[in-house]
């Protein structure tokens, strides 16, 4: 992924079908009690952190995933088979975004990530791309799999294309395709936007982003905290990144980027199954489908 770190006082540029795997695939400012141990592993069974991880690893398999080649419309119709109501959307420049959906009354909630990869030479994204698409194809499976509740907002979970800019001085211009089509034919039916970007990392740590909204970012720390993931979600906040949150904050649509950005392969080679694991995947998988949960439960 590409971003640009907004710091205070200064901007910082940062930011054929294969075979299937072998494996089968309250009020923010209040303090929030802690859940009884008992009560946060129950929560915590229901994100599946080995069927995230084989989706993860299928998507290393494949290798590189830049933006319009065959081995991303591979994987689009790989998402779109696994997801509910999966289908293909299609973004100017011969791209296209995956998105499924769980039908509800009113505005949506949206869970993305981005799917593609930045094209560089041997790069297979293990957490800057699969481990967000892994995280948010897995919280689909459960939701779907879920009663829902009277009067439940819509879900949607998107799969943006086209994140990694073309030309790495114009990030905006040229980056985030996927996320300004969707915005743009999207946004009076969008209530907020929950992205998963860099969740997989060891020594996972994700900080409040400078531009995420403050009252979701407060109660996805009080979903963390309820199912023993609050250590992945510190109490600080880092600087401004542009990501495929973007364009919806700029519609004015409440919106939080889940980024570990002090991720040393960032854009390098080292990115691969070595530079992730399993356990940081649980950790925000299972806060964030107790977060997107939880809001489901709120009348639209």
């Amino acid at each position: 992924m590409l971003a640009a770190l907004l710091c205070t006082a200064a901007l910082i540029g940062c930011g054929g079908d294969a075979a299937e795997p072998t494996t089968s695939a309250p009020d923010p400012r209040e303090p929030v009690p802690e859940a009884s141990e008992a009560a946060a592993s129950r929560l915590a069974d229901r994100f599946d952190e080995d069927r995230a991880w084989k989706l993860l690893e299928y998507q290393v398999k494949i290798g590189p995933r830049p933006a319009g080649s065959p081995q991303l419309k591979q994987l689009a119709t790989y998402i779109k088979n696994r997801i509910p109501r999966g289908r293909l959307e299609a973004v100017p420049g011969g791209l296209q975004n995956v998105v499924g959906e769980i039908p509800g009354k009113g505005k949506a909630i949206v869970v993305g990530a981005h799917y593609d990869t930045k094209d560089i030479p041997d790069f297979v994204g293990a957490n800057d791309g699969a481990g967000g698409t892994a995280a948010v194809m897995e919280i689909a499976r459960v939701m779907r799999t879920m009663k829902r509740p009277a009067n439940a907002r819509p879900i949607k979970f998107v799969f943006f294309d086209g994140e990694e800019a073309t030309d790495d001085s114009d990030f905006l211009g040229t980056g985030v395709r996927g996320a300004k089509a969707y915005a743009n034919k999207y946004a009076k039916s969008t209530a907020k936007l929950i992205l998963l970007d860099f969740v997989a990392d060891k020594d996972l740590a994700i900080p409040r982003e400078q531009t995420s909204d403050e009252e979701m970012w407060a109660n996805l720390r009080a979903a963390a905290k309820r199912v023993g993931a609050l250590s992945a979600f510190p109490d600080e906040e880092q600087g401004g990144v542009q990501d495929d949150h973007t364009p919806f904050v700029q519609k004015g649509i409440p919106s939080i980027d889940l980024i570990d950005f002090d991720f040393p392969c960032w854009h390098q080679t080292c990115d691969d199954l070595t530079a992730v694991s399993k356990k940081s995947l649980n950790l925000s998988g299972e806060a964030v489908l107790e977060y997107v949960t939880t809001e489901w439960k709120s009348k639209a």
